[in-house]
């Protein structure tokens, strides 16, 4: 029997209360799913950094956000609609500020997500938009038992 893989989606408006929105969206979610604990902690965290850097560092209106839960595979995805300087993915070796503020998000992105990566967004229209996502393994406490968020289900809760 194959397990069809959950998924939720939102949008926010670019603003920083939306963060906070953001992560308790993600963490009802995944709660609902039956997702270990430090997997929703570190998902978290992920949504949080990335969610804050589409608000800070764009010029969107709106940011998106994705999750999909594929057996054991977490994949979250932050979507912003451009106007802001390309995201660069730190490579290592290279210098981090860790005095300042900024610069931070995207190493705890690398040291957090088993993978990750960030493309051109397909609907970030002129401003270029871009879209960061990350993968994580995760456990549920109910083992892969399909929950009320199919594939295919195209509610969204929430959002528009």
């Amino acid at each position: 029997m194959s397990v069809r893989p959950l998924r939720d989606a939102f949008r926010l408006p670019a603003l920083d209360t939306s963060v906070a929105q953001a992560r308790r969206r993600v963490l009802d979610r995944l709660h609902e799913w039956r997702v270990d604990q430090q997997a929703c902690e570190d998902a978290q965290l992920l949504v949080s950094e990335l969610f804050t850097n589409a608000v800070r560092h764009t010029a969107s209106e709106k940011v998106s956000c994705e999750l999909w839960l594929m057996g054991l595979r977490l994949c979250l995805e932050v979507t912003d609609q451009g106007g802001g300087p390309d995201p660069l993915r730190p490579r290592p070796g290279d210098p981090v500020d860790t005095d300042g503020e900024s610069g931070r998000g995207l190493l705890l992105v690398s040291v957090l997500a088993d993978d990750w990566g960030i493309r051109r967004s397909l609907d970030g229209g002129a401003g270029g938009g871009h879209a960061v996502w990350a993968e994580l393994t995760c456990s549920r406490s109910d083992g892969d038992r399909p929950g009320p968020w199919a594939a295919d289900d195209t509610r969204t809760p929430g959002g528009p």
